[in-house]
């Protein structure tokens, strides 16, 4: 019986990539599924994965009628997992972060950048530019990125100067959120007006005292940091360029002079 070709996968199973240029009924795709789940079983296989581009979407349906739930899902596809063995499910879940950055730019007469946005729960207070973390970004050039498009301005990374965690955040995802340290290579500001309403240089002690941003404990510290930094008073953690161990992948590595 005809079944799907599969390519392994690292957790003892098989990964199925369906192709949009491929089209299939319902019918023949679940019969070819179940003739693939009992050929892996038989071969030892703990999991069979399928991918489904959004052109197949009709396709899910049958997966999930047959055991299959949802792994992940992106723009243009959804991930399908089946578990075969009588044993708990060893399979990774899907990622479990999202990380954001936010951004201290100090210039040489200790004043920084500040905006004001146009939405959500921050409008009304000055605070430091922020963003998300996009898929295969580092985190410094991430914070190099955000500043640019909301402010205009270009800058060098310095260092983390701290990081905190959070949890049921974003879709009920953990979060992370790193306080980096950049310095600007020009000063004339240029703000995003689709979500910045204002844009300025902040003498810093004006910035940690606003009462709204005192309300909140990380908010206080957070500036706290800022002003023991701006005295050179507080060390952060620098990016090194290195390698991972077998891949030899280009990565950084944040460390304490």
């Amino acid at each position: 019986m005809e079944i799907f070709e599969a390519t392994e996968d690292n957790y003892g199973g098989v990964i199925v990539n369906m192709k949009k240029e491929e089209p299939m009924d319902s019918h023949k795709f679940h019969t070819m599924m179940m003739a693939s789940i009992s050929n892996r079983r038989q071969m030892g296989k703990k999991g069979v994965w399928i991918k489904l581009p959004i052109e197949l979407a009709h396709l899910v349906e049958a997966a999930v009628k047959e055991g299959f739930w949802y792994h992940h899902a992106e723009a243009t596809y959804v991930m399908l997992v089946y578990w075969i063995p009588e044993t708990p499910n060893t399979l990774p879940a899907n990622a479990s972060h999202r990380v954001g950055i936010g951004a201290l730019v100090l210039n040489n007469n200790g004043r920084v950048l500040v905006v004001k946005e146009k939405y959500g729960k921050n409008t009304g207070i000055w605070k430091l530019p922020t963003g998300v973390v996009e898929e295969g970004e580092d985190i410094c050039m991430a914070a190099i990125r955000e500043v640019q498009e909301e402010t205009g301005i270009e800058t060098d990374f310095i260092e983390i100067l701290a990081f905190r965690q959070s949890h049921k955040s974003f879709f009920g995802k953990s979060d992370l959120f790193f306080i980096c340290m950049l310095k600007p290579l020009n000063f004339t500001i240029h703000k995003q007006n689709a979500e910045i309403e204002e844009a300025q240089w902040m003498a810093i002690e004006e910035y940690a005292a606003q009462p709204k941003l005192n309300q909140s404990e990380l908010s206080k510290n957070i500036a706290k940091i800022c002003l023991a930094k701006k005295d050179n008073q507080y060390s952060g953690f620098s990016p090194v360029l290195t390698t991972t161990g077998l891949s030899a992948k280009k990565c950084y590595l944040y460390s304490n002079k």
